[in-house]
């Protein structure tokens, strides 16, 4: 099956217009299959007396608010739209989380039909029934969440028409620690939901989501940027534009070696059984007439003569040919 690779651009775009579209090129030509983007009207989401998390703090300094930063680093509308418009040329599909109810609605408008629930909105109780009577495939985060508080969040998607949801396990600290990752998790949401599950990931470095996968993750999310030395929240705990190519051409490469399960001869191997196993083999020069023994008859490669799990049935027996040292023992000798 193959994962759905959703490479977050978020706002690293840094509210420009063009840096948008140069991460949507960096997309398309890292191989994913979701360029993923967040939109809202600050002041619909933000109260101005909110505070900044501590790594907000640490990359955007502490003179603006939060309502200020974000202010700063969303489009409008209208180029949401033209995003929108651009992907569907280049060929990935255009996704950006809503966090208010008028995003949801313009998103609509325009085309979206895939949404993304973040972990912080997973107790946004009026957004989640909005979005769930679009009756449209929804993935959810599910970062600093209780397994309850996942179950109330999918009872009321489904409660209110939603069908196809798909649960994303999160750490939600940016970097997250390797000790918090978690990824077991996956399989307790798994079995507690019976719902596709995939893993959205803020931790350093590639091999994380390559594990998820290795673990059954069906949707990876990695937030990129163009610059990770570039000013801004999130640009710090993001990947490169060649890291996630790096990231994706990991993960093919573990979708298709986790295979089928059945333990058999691959294709490739078959070639090599007779170079890297053994025959039985004469120790030292065999007389027909001779007695097969431990004494004369030994193990060695290559594999093309008789099987040494046949040696106790070799054993006793009076050689039919005559043999050098180091040649293959027939395969007739074990005939009666």
């Amino acid at each position: 099956m193959k994962t759905l690779i959703i490479a977050e651009a978020g706002v690293n775009h840094n509210g420009d217009f063009e840096l948008a579209k140069k991460l949507i090129d960096k997309a398309v030509e890292g191989g994913a299959d979701i360029v993923k983007f967040q939109t809202c009207k600050a002041e619909n989401v933000i109260s101005r007396y909110a505070d900044k998390a501590e790594y907000q703090k640490v990359t955007t300094g502490e003179a603006d608010s939060q309502l200020e930063m974000v202010r700063k680093l969303m489009l409008t509308y209208e180029e949401y739209g033209k995003l929108k418009e651009y992907c569907d040329e280049k060929g990935i599909e255009f996704l950006s989380t809503a966090f208010d109810l008028p995003s949801v609605d313009y998103l609509h408008s325009i085309g979206m039909r895939r949404w993304k629930i973040p972990s912080g909105e997973i107790t946004n109780l009026p957004l989640l029934i909005k979005i769930a009577k679009l009756h449209e495939p929804i993935i959810m985060s599910t970062g600093m969440s209780e397994l309850s508080e996942v179950a109330d969040a999918v009872k009321v998607l489904k409660e209110n028409g939603a069908q196809d949801i798909t649960l994303l396990h999160c750490t939600t600290e940016y970097p997250a620690p390797y000790e918090d990752v978690n990824l077991k998790a996956m399989d307790t949401m798994r079995e507690a939901f019976d719902l596709p599950v995939g893993y959205s990931d803020h931790t350093k470095g590639l091999e994380i989501p390559v594990a998820a996968v290795a673990m059954g993750a069906c949707v990876i999310e990695k937030h990129f940027t163009l610059d990770r030395n570039m000013e801004g929240p999130d640009h710090k705990a993001s990947i490169e534009p060649d890291e996630l190519k790096s990231m994706v051409d990991q993960i093919r490469h573990v979708e298709v070696a986790i295979g089928n399960g059945e333990k058999k001869v691959s294709a490739s191997e078959q070639k090599n059984q007779d170079i890297a196993r053994k025959s039985i083999i004469a120790k030292t020069a065999i007389k027909a007439g001779d007695v097969f023994s431990e004494d004369n008859v030994t193990t060695k490669r290559p594999g093309s003569g008789i099987n040494p799990m046949r040696w106790f049935d070799l054993l006793g027996k009076t050689a039919k040919h005559d043999y050098e040292e180091d040649y293959l023992i027939e395969k007739d000798e074990l005939d009666d």
